[in-house]
Formats: C-alpha cells, structure tokens, sequence
C-alpha cells in the first residue's frame, strides 16, 4: 500500500491507495526489432507457414514429450536419458508459466507488429516455446552427440518474433532457462549414476 496525495486542499489526511503492480512493458527498440523481423525474412509466406508449423510442435512442449517418448520406447538401454529429455522440456515449460503468471507481461499489442497464430494466453515473458526448446534441445544434444542446440534454438526463438507474439528478451530469457532447467536435469542424472 502507498500513501496518496490530499484530494483536496481541505482534506489534509492521506489516503490509502492500493499497490497495482504494473506488468513490464516492452521498449521501442524491441518493437523495432520486431518490425525489422517481420519486414523482412516475415514477408515470406513459407517462412510464417514454417513458424506457424514450429508453434504448433512446441505448445506446452508436446512435439518434445512426444520425442522423448519415442526415443525411451525404441532405445531402452537410455530410456532414463530420454526420460530425462521429456522431464527437462515439460519442467523448463511449467518453470515459464509460473514466471509469466508472477511477471505478467503482455504479448506484443503494438498497432505495428502483426499477430500471425494464436497463443493460449496474453502473457509474454519468458517465452515458453524458447524455454522448453532450449532444454530438449541441450538435452537432446547431450544424448545424441549432435550439436542440436545450435541448430534448433534459434530458429525457434526467431519463429516467436516473425509471428508477433514475443519480444525478443521474452525468447533471450525463455532460452537462458530452458538452458538452466537442462543444467538441472543433467546434474539429477549424474546424481543418479552414482
């Protein structure tokens, strides 16, 4: 609670004002960046097909839970490794919904940014769809030997901008803690082999 100025200059009490936390809204320079996005690669009607395509894979991580599930059910000797793939993506992704609820960022609402796929809220930071790409993406690396990270990250991240629906630091912090849920679920597994 904060104190209010006097209403008037007869009343000379304050008055008790409610705190109403304001959710962080986006600078300019990130709308530009958006901007720049979509008035480029974004004018591509394959590129928002493709992205679109991304979005759908990655809503609430179920084209990661569903790899992951493939790959315990035809590889068992790592079937705990690829548990771990789907425990890491599924927690990177509930971790992001618990920090969009406390931050409570809206999505890109600029007059200028044009929405190209729905989304099942209004808030915006950390990008969940960075978040759980992230960590699958790491964790299935380490699984398989292939630099998956580099090759799957980014255009996941690039794909939320090019439809509209986050600002670039919502995917910056989506990755930086689908990266951190990966270092956990990695550091559990070592525990566990012990």
């Amino acid at each position: 609670m904060t104190a209010a100025q006097p209403v008037s200059g007869q009343d000379r009490g304050l008055h008790v004002v409610p705190d109403t936390p304001e959710a962080p809204v986006a600078s300019p320079a990130e709308v530009k960046i958006i901007n720049l996005v979509q008035g480029t690669i974004g004018q591509n009607p394959g590129v928002i097909k493709a992205a679109r395509g991304m979005s759908h894979f990655g809503e609430h991580s179920l084209g990661w839970l569903g790899i992951a599930a493939v790959g315990a059910l035809v590889d068992k000797p790592r079937r705990r490794e690829w548990a771990g793939v789907a425990v890491g993506a599924f927690g990177a992704h509930a971790a992001s919904v618990v920090i969009k609820r406390v931050v409570r960022r809206k999505r890109p609402h600029d007059p200028s940014v044009q929405v190209n796929v729905s989304t099942p809220s209004k808030l915006s930071f950390p990008s969940s769809h960075a978040t759980s790409t992230t960590a699958a993406a790491v964790l299935l690396g380490r699984l398989t030997g292939l630099p998956l990270p580099a090759v799957l990250v980014p255009p996941m991240l690039l794909s939320r901008v090019v439809l509209g629906v986050h600002y670039p630091t919502d995917v910056l912090a989506g990755s930086a803690l689908g990266a951190a849920s990966a270092a956990a679920v990695l550091a559990a597994e070592k525990r566990l082999a012990k």
